[in-house]
């Protein structure tokens, strides 16, 4: 079948695809940088506990809630216009959160940066869409922008250390300003403007039960993977996912859906959305088990801990950065796949450590994960967009992206659920030395972190006895969360090579609109 050559971009889509990289990385700081700050913060605003945990907890959540909402919104006013919009607003309530004065403003602020930093993610990925047409730029733009999202989330410590170090905790919000400020400027220069002519009207009621949902299932994982209340927790769950269905019914019987739901029944989008979703599901998890390992278990600080990972992240913006041009020589469905397996080797490689040695293997495990893992959720994103008519590019990136929040929130719920069972069966009463102090036991029982308290508090040989018990544990743990995600990562791949092996045949084709080849028909090695 003979296709039409695809326009290659020049000069002026790079340096947009530049600018979109600031706000993509202003995102993924802003999610990590506030967790260095919490001391100081606490001392100045005295928030409750409560208070503490939404003031770290709802940026991430509104962005969640919000991301499908905004993509559409995108898709119906202009995605340039939006992101200006958003950068504008993002700005402006960064200052509002540097210069807080009570929790409850800080908590207000930032949910306010978390309803406008939806507004970016969608939009800059809907962009490259359009500035991209030539399917060899697009994947390579695609990596590049997750890689930015990647260094943003890895800068956020570093550069929050800094900060904190010469000025207070109000000063970490200011990084985005002049971020925002520069997109401001330049988007209208750089960036392409582009709408749907035949959208309609925003479905308010549909906005709603989207967010509710959405916060609902984040919240409740979340929950679980703290060791909060279960009841809570399953309770939050199951009305999540009763609202959720609520909202897709919805959308089928909108003229004008805010979510697509058709995008779904395209093999191409729904497997590439699964597999995207289950890659970060895997390296949330592993992150989140591998440095509690490092630190509790090994008794290593914080600040070496985070450097033995910066390796990994840099090594997987390489490989991120060749997985296009590898897809292009052998397709994407093989390389998806292939990578998905060896990821599926460096967790296997996790499960060698033991609790006296094996930080090196982690290390170098963890780092087998990235370099693999990361490159093939970059490709899944390229399937995601390619797939996508490009009118319905915004709510295919607001999917895209509400799946990926829901594979990180997955990784560190199910990974640490595991982890604690294994943990929790393997630490009682029996198991610990006699003599505890009364409370001292159910304290180790409850979290490593908790033992290796209670220990400084013990005698000696006593203390000696809870932290053998407990680090063998918590080591039993990780290596059968490890041993979990791998078994989901080989699953993974034989999905994405059985399924993306076949291209979309006619009758996949989305309503009204005519039968033409998808990004299915990239899949195949080109020659």
């Amino acid at each position: 079948m003979n296709h039409a050559i695809a326009p290659r971009a020049g000069r002026r889509e790079w340096l947009g695809l530049g600018l979109l990289a600031l706000p993509t990385m202003v995102i993924g700081l802003d999610l990590t940088v506030l967790h260095l700050a919490v001391p100081s913060l606490s001392a100045d605003l005295r928030p409750g506990s409560s208070q503490l945990l939404w003031i770290t907890d709802i940026y991430g959540f509104m962005i969640a809630g919000l991301l499908i909402t905004m993509g559409t919104l995108g898709d119906r006013i202009g995605r340039r216009r939006l992101l200006i919009i958003g950068a504008a607003a993002f700005g402006l309530a960064s200052i509002l959160a540097a210069y807080s004065t009570s929790a409850e403003m800080l908590i207000a602020t930032r949910a306010l940066l978390g309803l406008t930093g939806a507004t970016l993610m969608p939009s800059t990925l809907s962009l490259i869409s359009n500035m991209f047409k030539d399917p060899k730029q697009r994947a390579f733009a695609i990596a590049a922008w997750m890689i930015n999202f990647m260094l943003g989330g890895a800068i956020g410590p570093l550069a929050g250390g800094f900060l904190l170090e010469h000025f207070w905790w109000g000063s970490v919000f200011l990084i985005g300003v002049p971020v925002m400020a520069v997109v401001v400027v330049l988007a209208r220069v750089l960036l392409p403007e582009y709408r749907n002519p035949d959208a309609g009207r925003m479905d308010l009621p549909s906005v709603g039960l989207s967010l509710v949902a959405i916060i609902g299932l984040i919240y409740g994982i979340k929950e679980l993977a703290k060791g909060g209340r279960v009841d809570v927790a399953l309770a939050t769950i199951v009305v999540g996912l009763v609202i959720g269905t609520v909202f897709v019914r919805r959308q089928r019987t909108l003229a004008d859906p805010i979510m697509d739901i058709s995008l779904l029944t395209r093999r191409t989008f729904s497997t590439a959305l699964g597999a995207q979703l289950a890659g970060l599901l895997v390296i949330a998890g592993t992150q989140f088990l591998l440095l509690q390992y490092m630190q509790l278990v090994l008794g290593i600080s914080a600040l070496r801990a985070g450097a033995l990972v910066v390796p990994a992240m840099l090594a997987s913006v390489v490989s991120s950065l060749l997985a296009p041009r590898i897809a292009r020589r052998f397709g994407h469905a093989p390389v998806i796949s292939a990578a998905m397996l060896l990821g599926a080797a460096g967790l296997i490689m996790i499960t060698q450590v033991t609790p006296d040695s094996g930080l090196l293997t982690g290390v170098l495990g963890f780092s087998l994960v990235n370099v693999a893992v990361n490159p093939a959720v970059a490709l899944t994103y390229d399937l995601i967009i390619g797939s996508a008519p490009p009118e319905r590019a915004g709510s295919a990136s607001g999917m895209a992206e509400t799946a990926s929040e829901l594979g990180l929130a997955l990784g560190v719920a199910i990974g640490g659920s595991v982890a604690t069972a294994v943990y929790r069966s393997r630490v009682t009463l029996d198991t610990l030395p006699d003599g505890l102090p009364a409370g001292a036991g159910e304290a180790a029982r409850d979290t490593l972190g908790s033992a290796v308290n209670e220990a400084g508090q013990l005698p000696p040989d006593v203390a000696s006895g809870v932290l053998d018990t407990t680090r063998d544990a918590f080591t039993q743990g990780l290596t059968t969360a490890s041993m979990v995600n791998a078994g989901i990562m080989v699953v993974a791949s034989v999905l994405v090579a059985a399924i993306l092996r076949r291209r979309n045949t006619p009758s996949e084709a989305l309503p009204h609109e005519p039968s033409v080849p998808d990004a299915d028909d990239e899949l195949a090695p080109q020659r």
